[in-house]
């Protein structure tokens, strides 16, 4: 470690970070004695990454085998590589990685790369790459949107701390950073896994109220948006703990506000708004304003990064519809720090949300032994992409709509009703 790297690391609380860790172990993954770990991770994020090695380890773990990424190497790609090898990416690797994940390996995905590092380079190639990407990850990311195994926790890396924190030195902006990720994943408790345990019980019983009422739309209003979301024949709402195929109740991401299901991919329509900006593959997206027919969205711009939101929704047919919508309050933990995090791990818990593309089989009822073909049926999207992004603000009033067309109070204001 460099003399610069150890100053960086002294803005972080060892005793908060070891948490994390631990958190992500004991209540994330569950992990269980024998079995192998993937660890997605930043190059920047190595601390963590030895702490959570540490604390699977101690839990039982067969094999713990990291993945790196590393900002340099990604940009070397974009300022010196071949034209051609934009529309590649390395299936090998995401091969094994579906075949690590169907023989019951946990998987984990520490974030922590500066959100806006690709912002200065081709759009044309970031698209390519992303779409060739996309391509490849497809056999590992069925694992993952079938809920095998998936979690995710975040490292404050000084590139991403002087994103969030633009007028602050390094250190100060990577403490800052730091108390936001431990603030946001309740590892500032004494008792971080009870923290949980209580949270967990409240987002169970937002779902089963949801569950129990059985709407079959949502309709939203407020500024710039009166939109009608229909809900997938046998939608199941999810939040929170869960448990995955291969029986292990764990936490599908760490931090988590929101309660989440399945739209019905031909039933959308209306218009809306975002009420916060969307950082996707280095470009920041402001302003998207959408509308939607029969499900698909026909017309769409944004006052800041316009041309990457049209590339996104030319991916394929599936990525102009719904493959989920969250609700949020707006008096979450994450949207009361007034922070934008420019990363969707954290900044899709702070407003309701919506997400253009693939939908999650376990947002149905015993989704885990529907077929892909049933699934459609039953009005479930499929797309190479999914990505989430804002409406909701403390001005939005959302009702569930019954069949029969009866409506009750959702949110009123941004708070649930």
């Amino acid at each position: 470690m460099t003399v610069h790297e150890r100053s960086v690391s002294a803005s972080i609380d060892p005793v908060k970070l070891d948490r994390l860790a631990e958190l992500a172990i004991k209540v994330g993954l569950q992990l269980k004695a024998g079995q192998d770990l993937l660890v997605t991770a930043p190059t920047a994020a190595l601390p963590l990454l030895r702490k959570v090695a540490e604390h699977a380890y101690r839990a039982g773990a067969g094999l713990v085998t990291p993945v790196l990424s590393d900002e340099a190497v990604t940009l070397s790609r974009y300022r010196f590589a071949l034209d051609d090898g934009f529309d590649r990416a390395a299936g090998w690797l995401y091969d094994g990685m579906s075949k690590a994940f169907a023989a019951n390996t946990a998987r984990l995905a520490i974030v922590g790369d500066n959100p806006m590092l690709l912002a200065a380079e081709d759009p044309v190639k970031v698209a390519r790459a992303s779409k060739a990407n996309s391509v490849a990850y497809q056999p590992a990311l069925e694992k993952i949107v079938n809920f095998d195994i998936n979690w995710n926790i975040a490292y404050p890396s000084p590139s991403w701390a002087k994103q969030v924190f633009p007028d602050d030195e390094e250190n100060v902006a990577v403490a800052k950073l730091a108390d936001a990720i431990f603030a946001a994943s309740r590892v500032d408790n004494d008792d971080p896994i009870a923290a949980w345990d209580k949270h967990n019980a409240t987002l169970r019983h937002r779902t089963e109220w949801l569950n129990g009422q059985r709407f079959s739309a949502l309709h939203y209003s407020g500024p710039g948006m009166d939109l009608t979301i229909g809900l997938a024949e046998g939608h199941e709402w999810v939040g929170g703990a869960s448990t995955a195929k291969n029986g292990i109740t764990c936490n599908p991401n760490i931090p988590t506000e929101e309660v989440f299901t399945t739209p019905h991919a031909t039933r959308v329509s209306g218009h809306v708004v975002s009420s916060k900006p969307l950082s996707y593959q280095g470009s920041l997206i402001d302003g998207i304003a959408v509308r939607f027919e029969e499900g698909c969205i026909v017309a769409a711009k944004a006052a800041r990064g316009e041309e990457v939101l049209n590339k996104v929704l030319d991916t394929d047919e599936g990525a102009r519809r719904l493959g989920e919508v969250a609700l949020v309050p707006h008096s979450s933990p994450i949207s009361k720090s007034g922070l934008l995090f420019f990363n969707t791990l954290f900044d899709e818990n702070a407003a309701c949300h919506i997400a253009l593309g693939q939908c999650y089989s376990k947002c149905f009822i015993d989704g885990a032994r529907l077929t892909s073909e049933q699934i459609a049926a039953q009005g479930g999207n499929k797309s190479l992409i999914h990505i989430d992004w804002m409406i909701g603000s403390d001005q939005t009033d959302i009702d569930g709509v019954h069949a029969d067309g009866r409506r009750v109070p959702v949110f009123r204001k941004g708070e649930w009703a």
